[in-house]
């Protein structure tokens, strides 16, 4: 079968929600035509979609090899990178002796790759709260609330780190005195 047909077919089966099923389409008309990144970059976005983020960043890292000067194709492979440094970073943090520091310099460059993602500038807040690093966090939970507005918990964490840096400033100036 053919590439095209192979893609249709994987279309058709998104259409019926069924991602796992398109997956295997998109992954045999990448078998039918092998040097076609757009297909590979198909697959990374229906894996992605799914969850599946390691095998949709396979997919993407192809695509992109394949078509360097592809802008989209770059995007989205920094898309998945960034979502699976949020994940190692969340891997860290829940530890029973949690890697602070590790996990804030895996967020860092999270939200470098991905400048909109709203979990990485949260999560990053909240670990910069905890470390102390206040200055930086509040400036992520603000880009998180520019992000998502109406997010009841970047609010309140915003509101958190507000009063920390005021008690933090309060007795900075009774130390001086």
């Amino acid at each position: 079968m053919d590439g095209e047909t192979c893609i249709r077919k994987a279309y058709e089966y998104i259409f019926h929600s069924d991602f796992e099923e398109a997956i295997y389409w998109f992954e045999q008309a990448i078998a039918a035509e092998p040097d076609n990144a757009g297909y590979y970059h198909k697959c990374a976005v229906s894996c992605a979609r799914s969850g599946k983020w390691p095998k949709a960043k396979i997919y993407a890292d192809v695509a992109e090899k394949l078509e360097p000067d592809n802008e989209e194709y770059r995007y989205h492979s920094q898309v998945i990178q960034s979502r699976l440094l949020l994940a190692e970073a969340n891997v860290l943090i829940d530890r029973e002796n949690p890697d602070i520091k590790e996990a804030a310099e895996l967020l860092r460059h999270a939200v470098m790759l991905d400048p909109l993602s709203f979990d990485a500038y949260y999560t990053l807040a909240m670990v910069c709260m905890t470390d102390g690093g206040l200055d930086e966090a509040i400036e992520c939970a603000r880009e998180a609330l520019r992000l998502d507005p109406n997010h009841s918990a970047a609010r309140r964490l915003f509101a958190d780190i507000s009063r920390k840096r005021r008690m933090e400033r309060i007795r900075s100036t009774m130390r001086r005195r």
